[in-house]
């Protein structure tokens, strides 16, 4: 391993290359810039990574003439490039990305990462994302390191030894932070329906923002959770102290929290340091449906942009725009649905921020379908929960439109009659 100024480091980074970066928390933004810094020097660099933080300024003009994005998740630094001309979108489960490299189907010729300083063997340890940066660094041709005392160790299998970095820069930052923020009153309501379906001795899997850190608030009373996700936040640490989240009646991994990557703030960082409660493991083994069903009651909570009357869930598209990604909700899904005692729950506001409803007669025309009707089991809005598994298509539009705003219950029920009446 060379130690290198991140300017001789991103050398290494040719014409032509496949370049992936790891993400979310752990995005090294020193390499990238110094990268992006290069962009009269290469030319056609391909980009490749899921969530990233940061300005993604390889995005941006004049940059992006050099450098080429190919992503598997639209957030908020690349939407904009993922729906031009000069950023491409690739939908595929999260539990399958790692495929794309080991089946040599986009191989990596370079990939960057952020990793802590190495122990006495040698072994630098990948932090809060090891999802598919695991792959990534197992088959990548060169891999390229910030070296940041601040990066957690974290337990599992999120190690690189030193003798795999091709060239590393020395680096001393702190990793991307997201406070917790305070939830809007329809989120407290959808929170409250949402953790009532809650039984103690479940194995949860949550994402971030204001409707899981409610549904875990409200689950103070509850006893022997286990936590099985693909990621986790701040929601869970209070669980954590007050003894609620054990994990003893999970089959999998018992007594850990089992995740692929976290995102959340320094506390939590603090927390995942050197914690073996806290096991990481590459996205292939969080989202593994097989593995996933081996735990009991697994309770699966995730989110939708608009729904159906007939259960079809749309969570990465607003129309033809790519929004997000398809990311690892039909994973659980699957893996809830499949799991002894286990629940499927889809939590969404019954409007947006405009007063658009998000139970819709059809999803919007170029719409991608994220979980199908046949999978599609628990919906919660702040109006309710009800349970669409084995309802026929008439049942599934009267239960939807009960937990629908009242605002637009009646055209929801006039496009119901039509639907079934063939007329209008």
């Amino acid at each position: 391993m060379e130690l290198l100024s991140a300017a001789e480091a991103v050398s290494h980074v040719k014409t032509g290359d496949r370049v992936f970066f790891q993400g979310a928390a752990m995005t090294p933004n020193i390499l990238i810039e110094a990268l992006v810094d290069r962009y009269k020097e290469i030319k056609d660099v391909e980009i490749f990574h899921i969530h990233t933080e940061g300005p993604a300024r390889y995005t941006q003009i004049p940059y992006r003439e050099s450098f080429r994005l190919n992503s598997c998740f639209a957030a908020g630094n690349v939407r904009d490039s993922i729906n031009s001309e000069y950023g491409a979108y690739i939908p595929i489960f999260l539990s399958e990305i790692h495929l794309l490299f080991r089946r040599n189907i986009l191989p990596l010729d370079v990939a960057f990462i952020q990793v802590s300083p190495p122990d006495k063997h040698g072994f630098c340890s990948l932090g809060v994302s090891v999802d598919i940066t695991l792959p990534a660094i197992q088959t990548a041709k060169k891999v390229i390191a910030q070296i940041n005392p601040q990066v957690p160790r974290t337990h599992g299998d999120g190690i690189i030894h030193i003798s795999r970095i091709t060239a590393a820069v020395e680096t001393d930052v702190p990793l991307h932070a997201h406070e917790p923020t305070e939830a809007s009153e329809i989120e407290k309501q959808i929170g409250k329906n949402v953790a009532e379906l809650i039984e103690d001795g479940a194995t949860l899997q949550m994402g971030i923002g204001g409707i899981p850190n409610v549904v875990l608030h409200n689950l103070m009373n509850h006893k022997r959770l286990g936590i099985h996700t693909e990621m986790f936040s701040d929601g869970v640490l209070p669980l954590i102290e007050k003894g609620i989240i054990t994990g003893e009646e999970k089959e999998v991994k018992t007594g850990k929290i089992v995740t692929c990557f976290a995102l959340g703030s320094p506390k939590l960082y603090d927390f995942i340091d050197d914690n073996p409660i806290v096991h990481f493991k590459e996205a292939a083994y969080t989202n593994d449906t097989a593995i996933i069903r081996k735990n009991p009651k697994v309770t699966a909570i995730n989110s939708a942009i608009e729904i159906d009357l007939t259960g079809q869930v749309c969570a990465d598209t607003i129309g033809t725009y790519q929004y997000s990604g398809v990311g690892g909700q039909m994973d659980f899904i699957r893996g809830a649905s499949l799991s002894e005692g286990g629940k499927a729950i889809i939590a969404l506001p019954s409007i947006t921020a405009k007063g658009i409803s998000k139970i819709v007669p059809n999803l919007r025309e170029g719409a991608g379908v994220t979980t199908t009707r046949a999978h599609v089991h628990y919906i919660a809005t702040e109006y309710g929960v009800v349970n669409l598994y084995g309802k026929n298509l008439k049942q599934r539009a009267k239960a939807l439109i009960s937990i629908a705003h009242p605002d637009h219950r009646e055209a929801l029920e006039e496009e119901a009659y039509y639907r079934i009446n063939k007329t209008r």
